[in-house]
């Protein structure tokens, strides 16, 4: 077996036929041998009827998992270690896939440009975007899982996001798979990072990753989803995810009860800038930096008091 695509759900069986019908459609080489592993984590819907009735209509294609131990993170690792590929991609139950996505995204692996392989994620709207969007940054629309670097291919310099991303299988004897303590569902409030973690300990480790425009996954965007109140939590989380994972950054030499005191003078400055931003993107903007350094106040805070626990 070539390729093995992973894809975790959980009560999602309204929406997982089409993401499943996408990937049905690949078009790969007849040399290309490949399946998609559908991992069940521990829904309680009609999940497993919706796979098999894609098995009866692609016979040999897709296969069933059940993970009765629930957490994102513990259903990646149980498909990883059930995947009969040399190549494993990875897709969410909520987006849909180019028919050239598979291929576009595995060949770098196969033909060795590099063990890993992210594309792009772009967002299917629903509705008008808001006027206060970010529409500028690096990441503006990650809580909407977009993830777009460009138009062109070549090496990648950071971790591609969970849900159009593929490794060699060997990566994940080498370096382990991910991490339990991090991503939904893994038994706390840390619902985020698992993917950019296991990422970023392969480029730590020297691993080159390749970024492939071309493979495309269409990820929708809720209605419900744009409203800054989501927004200002995704990030709020997503910064204490990024501290649990990473640790502080490397020059912290001045902590307060844990806390880096830098931290507090970029949140008075993001702060004021927030409050004298013109514009609701930029004032949003700004909001957004401000939740984000709350976010890693805080979590910096716990993980001190949780060692100081540890130790007594």
């Amino acid at each position: 077996m070539n390729i093995t695509v992973i894809l975790c759900t959980y009560n999602r069986c309204q929406i997982l036929g089409k993401a499943l019908a996408s990937v049905a459609l690949s078009r790969l080489p007849e040399s290309v041998e490949w399946e998609v592993l559908v991992v069940d984590d521990n829904s309680n819907d009609r999940t497993a009827d919706v796979v098999a009735d894609f098995r009866r209509r692609y016979l040999g294609r897709f296969r069933y998992l059940f993970n009765p131990q629930s957490g994102k993170s513990n259903s990646l690792n149980k498909g990883i270690a059930e995947a009969k590929g040399e190549v494993l991609a990875f897709m969410d139950d909520d987006v849909t896939v180019e028919p050239t996505w598979l291929q576009r995204l595995t060949t770098p692996v196969l033909e060795g440009k590099g063990t890993g392989c992210g594309g792009r994620i772009l967002p299917e709207w629903s509705c008008t975007p808001p006027q206060w969007l970010p529409d500028s940054g690096r990441h503006p629309l990650a809580p909407l899982a977009v993830f777009d670097l460009g138009l062109e291919a070549g090496r990648l310099t950071e971790a591609p996001f969970g849900t159009n991303m593929a490794f060699h299988k060997s990566v994940f004897v080498k370096y382990g798979g991910f991490r339990t303590d991090l991503g939904p569902g893994a038994g706390g409030e840390i619902r985020h990072a698992e993917d950019s973690e296991f990422g970023s300990r392969l480029l730590a480790a020297g691993e080159q990753l390749w970024y492939e425009p071309s493979a495309i996954v269409y990820h929708p965007v809720p209605e419900n989803r744009l409203r800054q109140q989501y927004f200002l939590a995704w990030w709020f989380d997503k910064s204490r995810a990024d501290i649990r994972a990473f640790g502080l950054p490397a020059d912290s030499r001045l902590v307060l009860a844990g806390i880096p005191l830098r931290l507090f003078r970029s949140l008075a400055l993001c702060t004021a800038r927030w409050m004298l931003a013109v514009g609701p993107s930029r004032r949003f903007s700004n909001k957004i930096q401000v939740w984000s350094l709350a976010g890693q106040i805080l979590e910096c805070y716990r993980q001190k008091h949780f060692a100081r626990c540890q130790d007594q």
